[in-house]
């Protein structure tokens, strides 16, 4: 595993979901919050694929997480993200998302913002794993904006 900054993990092939969780909800139980929402998301058996492979360029998305982490501090609500860098097998996890503060509304309210804006601006490059290959998923992925020639890098 690699952290970044606080707050963000990436580590090197599937995630470990309940070690992760476990960690994050200790963390929360410290600082007395009441509410948590967890989004777990697993890669699912299609087109033909293994599982999928990620590419990650951490200064983009430290860039990115902490823009998110100033946003949640303003409704006091503290962000956790893991991700997986590699390969990541079907029905394996390579991504949870934390939110956490102490009344379940300020959770809600930016739960889904954050997931919907990680997938279409989080600097992580997306391959599909078919017959031992690589294969860059550029159908099923978006452009970064303002990241010049990591936008078509593939």
């Amino acid at each position: 595993m690699q952290t970044n900054i606080d707050g963000l993990e990436i580590f090197e092939g599937a995630l470990h979901t309940a070690v992760i969780y476990q960690n994050w909800i200790d963390s929360s139980a410290q600082v007395n919050f009441g509410a948590s929402a967890i989004f777990t998301g697993i890669v699912r058996s299609e087109n033909g694929c293994e599982g999928l492979s990620f590419d990650i360029y951490p200064p983009l998305l430290e860039q990115w997480f902490l823009k998110w982490v100033k946003k949640a501090l303003e409704s006091e609500v503290v962000l956790k993200m893991a991700h997986s860098r590699g390969d990541v097998l079907n029905h394996q996890s390579s991504y949870m998302a934390g939110i956490f503060s102490s009344q379940r509304r300020a959770t809600l309210d930016i739960f889904e913002e954050f997931i919907e804006d990680f997938k279409h601006r989080a600097p992580i490059w997306k391959y599909d794993l078919k017959n031992g290959q690589r294969i860059y998923a550029k159908e099923r992925s978006h452009r970064l904006p303002h990241s010049g020639i990591l936008s078509d890098s593939h």
